[in-house]
């Protein structure tokens, strides 16, 4: 009968140590998976940061791209040929005065 306690007695602290290393694990394991949650919060926020960014940058080339083709346009006309060719090269039409002014 002393016997059988004593192995009831072993059985228990065994059983007692089981689930106290059961419980360690499962502990070690809910922070291993709560720091790896944060690390992984953190580098979305990262590139959450990164793709405003970069949108941002989209948009303002996109911006950039239709100012340069306005200008393209602008370029091409007749009235901006003409502007140029009279401030840059200094060039009037045959029945035009062109009147100069003295320092």
């Amino acid at each position: 009968m002393a016997r059988k306690r004593r192995v009831a007695y072993r059985k228990r602290q065994q059983n007692r140590f089981s689930m106290f290393l059961v419980t360690l694990v499962v502990v070690m394991m809910l922070v291993l998976v709560g720091v790896r949650s944060v690390e992984l919060r953190s580098k979305i926020d990262a590139k959450a940061a990164e793709l405003s960014q970069l949108e941002a940058q989209i948009e303002a080339e996109e911006e950039r791209a239709a100012e340069i083709e306005a200008l393209g346009k602008e370029v091409q006309t007749k009235g901006y040929i003409e502007d140029v060719a009279r401030e840059k090269l200094g060039l009037v039409y045959e029945d035009e005065i062109l009147f100069k002014q003295e320092d």
